[in-house]
């Protein structure tokens, strides 16, 4: 899994989402590896009529009806919508939102991305049985330092945390990547995948990122 964070970014702003969305879609297909996209709110129905993983950057555990303001799980799926990520650094929430978000995507048949920042919320929140657990350590996030090469041990710690949960759920390296070497040596480390944002979205070339992520996630690919 190959997931790109838009976050609310200026450079996917109107409709430059979609041409970000697009490229994804075509990668995914030439490399066989499944991309998602989280775009920002205004484009994810817009984005979701394409033939690629769309994921929400948040959802809100509230109800369907009288909540205004607020992104509902079942609202979102009938947009087409297949997931989300739950409790990004940057919007964290309270523990008791997080496992009643994933119980409720996991009976909406919904992806749900839990991010943690360090080997402890690995652990704790893969026994809910999310579709992926994501570490990211906010210290590197953003910053252009992969912790596949700044803390190794932090992807390796993390990987045997999830699996000791003994469930489906499955491990995506985030923070700091910024190049198909980094990719690789998520991949080598034993990650599932990755979480990507201004390594993606901030780069010249559109294109030419997304393609060099996914041809070493593919290179990488176990089975």
């Amino acid at each position: 899994m190959f997931v790109i964070n838009f976050k609310n970014y200026d450079e996917v702003s109107g409709v430059r989402a979609v041409k970000l969305a697009k490229i994804a879609q075509k990668m995914s297909k030439k490399y066989k590896i499944r991309i998602a996209v989280a775009p920002p709110q205004h484009a994810l129905s817009e984005i979701a009529k394409y033939p690629i993983t769309v994921l929400a950057q948040h959802l809100d555990n509230t109800t369907v009806g009288s909540t205004t303001g607020f992104m509902v799980p079942e609202i979102v799926k009938r947009s087409l919508v297949q997931g989300s990520l739950i409790n990004h650094s940057e919007h964290r929430i309270p523990e008791k939102q997080i496992k009643s978000l994933v119980s409720r995507l996991k009976k909406l048949k919904m992806i749900s991305v839990v991010c943690v920042k360090n080997v402890n919320e690995a652990r704790k929140y893969a026994k809910l049985n999310p579709s992926y657990i994501a570490i990211e350590p906010p210290e590197l996030i953003g910053t252009g330092k992969a912790v596949s090469k700044e803390k190794p041990e932090v992807i390796t710690k993390s990987i045997i945390a999830v699996k000791q949960a003994k469930n489906s759920t499955k491990l995506l390296c985030g923070a700091g990547i910024v190049s198909g070497k980094d990719v690789s040596k998520a991949m080598q480390l034993g990650a599932n995948g990755i979480l990507v944002a201004s390594g993606i979205v901030k780069a010249r070339n559109w294109n030419a990122i997304v393609e060099e992520f996914a041809k070493a996630i593919s290179k990488n690919q176990k089975g």
